[in-house]
């Protein structure tokens, strides 16, 4: 599996004692100390270890399983725990000898990034010390059922006793300045009430017509409420609830993680663009490299094509991130969607471009098997500059990709079928054809753009003798 160091510690014993800078103070290590006085008497030689955060999207992680139980010595750099992050299940090694004290988040069970999994102690007498540490985290994580707080009374001296309760505030003395909404004033000028003696309860103290209608004695209609209550009567009711026998089951981390980008997908405009692209020479040329000692793939030979045009076309390599500006990405890196159990993930092809037909075909087999084993590291799937999704070897025609977060543009590609064509002089002729469907980011990418680098995309696939360079 994937394996990665997470450093871990815990408040020491005096200020002096502090980590020194060198080290980085964890979140929620420095928050302890800002907030908890009492968390500087906590021994120094007990640390914890935190869920890290695995990718730039995970804002969680569930324990696959403990490879270590408690009591059992570690030592550093050693693997303590497996986590599930939204797209692999990571190693998540210890930088410090000692020993597992306590656990404090069960195999099966997810835990916000940052959050304490697990205690390490240094000597087996810190061990007690540990357990009722997690023991209190674990009870201190379920909301009180009652506490009951002593006031402490006032010093006799102090004559200014703290208010019990918030009040609404009063109208500040002398002349002050009343936003007013253009219907409240309107009423306020019907019923005969002066405005600037009217308290207003809406926002940064606007006066409402209902502040209108209380000051002249009026019944307050509540419109909204009846209008809020209609209206989730009604959602309520056009959710059917699920039949008789179904089975509701959850996402699952990399489900829930494919969902959000998704959705988030959605606020970017985008369009797309189809091209039809002659792929007789491609089948042949597949045929002849197919024999030498390397699979490749038709996937693969299409990510090299689409890599060697984005070289003619770095806008169409580009991405928008923050809806502001672009940035024309240095590295080719072509990401593949494949398909896996229980959701989707995309291995990169780093520099595509760069690497050879045969070296890139290996690189691209390595990463299909880690893919599906769920062990690729985080650079090998979040650092993809284009993606390209191929369903033709299901027999898919044509169909739009949906574009991933943070990427100028999609290539959607369908199936090689054959076509009846006819030539410039009416003679017809059958030829393999094959439907490319590209949806990109409108911000930074248009449609001449686009257009360009699907004839440059057409040309290479038409002439694969580029391909081997």
């Amino acid at each position: 599996m994937a394996s990665t160091p997470f450093l871990s510690k815990t408040p020491t014993n005096n200020i002096s004692s502090l980590p020194s800078p060198s080290l980085p103070l964890l979140p929620s290590t420095l928050s302890q100390h800002k907030t908890n006085p009492n968390s500087l008497r906590v021994n120094a030689k007990i640390r914890e270890v935190f869920m890290p955060a695995l990718s730039s999207t995970m804002t969680e992680g569930k324990i696959v399983s403990w490879i270590k139980s408690e009591g059992d010595l570690l030592s550093k750099g050693e693997s303590v725990v497996v986590v599930e992050s939204d797209k692999a299940d990571t190693d998540v090694e210890t930088f410090y000898d000692g020993i597992l004290a306590a656990i404090v988040v069960p195999e099966g069970e997810t835990a916000p990034v940052g959050a304490p999994i697990g205690l390490l102690a240094e000597t087996e007498e810190e061990i007690a010390e540990a357990k009722a540490k997690a023991a209190s985290k674990a009870s201190g994580s379920t909301p009180p059922v009652a506490e009951t707080v002593t006031p402490t009374p006032p010093p006799p001296a102090t004559s200014t006793p703290a208010p019990a309760i918030s009040q609404p505030p009063a109208a500040p003395e002398g002349p002050r300045k009343t936003t007013v909404t253009p219907f409240a004033k309107k009423l306020a000028k019907q019923h005969k009430v002066d405005i600037n003696k009217v308290v207003g309860t809406g926002p940064y103290g606007r006066v409402t017509p209902a502040d209108v209608e209380a000051a002249a004695g009026i019944a307050v209609s509540k419109p909204s409420e009846s209008l809020a209550a209609t209206v989730k009567a009604a959602a309520s009711s056009s959710v059917s609830p699920p039949l008789p026998g179904s089975n509701i089951v959850p996402f699952t981390t990399m489900q829930a993680a494919v969902s959000k980008n998704m959705v988030e997908s959605l606020s970017v405009p985008t369009f797309r663009v189809g091209y039809l692209v002659i792929t007789d020479a491609l089948d042949a040329f597949h045929d002849t490299v197919k024999p030498k000692g390397v699979s490749v793939t038709m996937t693969a030979l299409l990510a090299k094509a689409a890599a060697m045009a984005l070289v003619q076309h770095p806008v169409v390599n580009a991405s928008c991130k923050d809806g502001k500006s672009f940035t024309y990405n240095s590295n080719i890196n072509i990401a593949v969607a494949v398909a896996i159990n229980g959701g989707l993930i995309t291995p990169v092809l780093q520099d595509a471009d760069k690497l050879d037909l045969y070296l890139l075909s290996k690189k691209w087999k390595e990463l299909v098997e880690k893919a599906r084993a769920k062990q690729l590291q985080p650079h090998e799937y979040n650092s993809g500059t284009f993606t390209v999704s191929n369903l033709g070897m299901f027999g898919v025609d044509r169909f739009d990709a949906i574009l991933p977060p943070g990427h100028g543009a999609i290539m959607a590609v369908g199936a090689s079928k054959p076509t009846v064509l006819a030539d410039k002089d009416g003679f017809f002729s059958v030829k393999n054809k094959m439907l490319v469907n590209v949806t990109a980011d409108n911000r930074i990418v248009y449609g001449a753009d686009l257009a360009a680098f699907l004839q440059t995309f057409a040309r290479i696939v038409e002439n694969p003798e580029s391909l081997k360079l």
